[in-house]
């Protein structure tokens, strides 16, 4: 592939699977040094394999950090959910364009296309699942470091699905400390063996709050929850009835909310239906203002290793679970924002204060006097100084003159 802007050149080659088909290591190794050996800039990768983060999918690709040769791979779902987001939701202006976009995206949504949806959990699934449950899973075993893989491969897809629904940039986000993928991997395989749990965060751009997806193969559940903060301008009644009033207690009426009061260390816990019929469910006996709402909504884990049975799966179980937790409760939540400041009038009279405003405070240093009475002096040797007769009163005495 070429691409020529004036007086630029950018050249690639490109790898394409479909189906089942898998990406082979030691054949895009050799891509690289074709592409060392003929300046090529890039060798571009296509499958069904999801990628997690910037980490390749395809193990054993030798591929350095300074090489003059990038390295990139996209599936064919992130493809599609890309081609959806530009034709239906953000529009394309060229009618000629538009209708070959279009062409693509009936062709790649055809189940001859070779293009599928991430629908398998791998051949060491089952195996996986049984030791999770038990405690019996090793974390430097081949069972736990594929389902960890997996897992965030699964993340990644159910966050494509999501964004083509919504048309936005859906991204799976992961905390500072697992931005290298052996961490992120490290920390996968260590909650599984020591919980039996995997965990992931989903930000939808311009939504209330991420989404935390949680999997608990001990419990056999999936959780998605997402916390809300409550609003500053109201009492405990009114930050409930804000929260209830935005979301529908009878479709959403399974979903846990757990009220967070001021330093406290266990939350209030209700459904949003109950909520809705007495809004003091909520409240805290010690009456501490609630700071945040936490919405839960857990499922029962699908157990098998594909969609399609009898039985749903485990991708199925947890992409339902969270697309109708966006739909029937992030999605309805509009965040609270704080009031504007009124402006005071300048000639606004305050309590005890006259055309000027409000009144001035004492000095700090004047001590209030007696009633009625001036403040008595003192000399420098601390006794009181009498204040002198005058010289009417020198030469009366009880009333006689002296003379």
């Amino acid at each position: 592939m070429q691409v020529t802007y004036g007086s630029s050149t950018w050249r690639a080659l490109v790898e394409v699977k479909t189906g089942n088909d898998l990406l082979d290591a030691d054949q895009i190794n050799n891509y690289l040094s074709v592409a060392r050996d003929q300046g090529i800039d890039a060798v571009l990768t296509i499958s069904n394999e999801i990628a997690a983060g910037d980490r390749h999918p395809c193990e054993g690709v030798r591929q350095r950090s300074n090489s003059r040769v990038r390295l990139a791979h996209h599936s064919w779902t992130e493809i599609l959910a890309q081609a959806v987001r530009t034709k239906v939701h953000r529009g394309v202006d060229d009618p000629e364009q538009a209708w070959i976009l279009g062409e693509l995206i009936r062709y790649l949504e055809h189940p001859a296309s070779g293009a599928l949806s991430f629908d398998d959990m791998g051949a060491t699934w089952v195996a996986a699942r049984d030791a999770a449950r038990e405690g019996t899973l090793l974390k430097s075993s081949d069972e736990a470091r594929d389902l960890a893989q997996r897992w965030d491969q699964l993340v990644r897809f159910a966050a494509l699905r999501l964004g083509s629904d919504t048309g936005a940039d859906v991204q799976a986000v992961v905390p500072r400390a697992h931005a290298d993928p052996r961490a992120r991997l490290g920390h996968l395989t260590e909650s599984l063996v020591t919980h039996g749990l995997l965990d992931a965060t989903i930000r939808v751009p311009g939504a209330v709050a991420n989404i935390d997806l949680h999997a608990d193969l001990r419990a056999r559940q999936v959780c998605v929850s997402t916390t809300v903060p409550a609003p500053a301008d109201r009492g405990t009644r009114g930050r409930v009835s804000w929260l209830v009033r935005q979301l529908d207690s009878e479709a959403a009426g399974d979903v846990l909310v757990e009220a967070w009061p001021r330093n406290a260390r266990q939350p209030i816990t209700d459904t949003l239906a109950q909520a809705a019929d007495d809004r003091e469910a909520l409240a805290d006996p010690d009456r501490r203002e609630i700071l945040r709402f936490r919405l839960v909504r857990r499922g029962e884990m699908g157990r098998n290793r594909k969609d399609g049975g009898r039985s749903p799966g485990f991708v199925e179980s947890v992409t339902d679970l969270l697309d109708d937790f966006y739909a029937q409760v992030v999605q309805q939540i509009v965040p609270w924002t704080a009031r504007p400041p009124a402006p005071v009038p300048v000639g606004h009279e305050g309590a005890g204060g006259g055309a000027g405003g409000a009144a001035r405070p004492a000095h700090p240093r004047r001590r209030r006097a007696g009633r009625g009475r001036p403040p008595r002096h003192r000399h420098r040797g601390g006794g009181v100084r009498r204040r002198p007769r005058r010289r009417s009163d020198r030469g009366a005495v009880g009333g006689v003159s002296r003379t």
